[in-house]
């Protein structure tokens, strides 16, 4: 892949980086394309997710689903990232 985006999201705890994961982590293997691959990754309270793609394009379209899916298991586990 050609290009990649790197997010860091710095929680609370060790135990609300670990809620989002488990939320997320599941569709790295779910939701990947031709274009695009993600990887979900956490040490303690640092909840990492990278996105490489092959184009600029997938690299949009992957970073904004990302997001959005941390965004989401966020809201949803009323959990609120101290510092991105």
């Amino acid at each position: 892949m050609d290009h990649e985006a790197v997010f860091t999201a710095v929680y609370e705890s060790d135990e609300h980086a670990r809620r989002v994961e488990r939320s997320v982590e599941p569709e790295a293997g779910d939701i990947e394309g031709d274009r695009t691959v993600a990887s979900v990754d956490r040490d303690g309270d640092r909840l990492t997710v990278t996105v490489e793609a092959a184009d600029l394009i997938a690299l949009r379209a992957g970073i904004n689903t990302w997001l959005s899916l941390v965004d989401v298991a966020e809201r949803c586990g009323g959990i609120e990232a101290a510092a991105r």
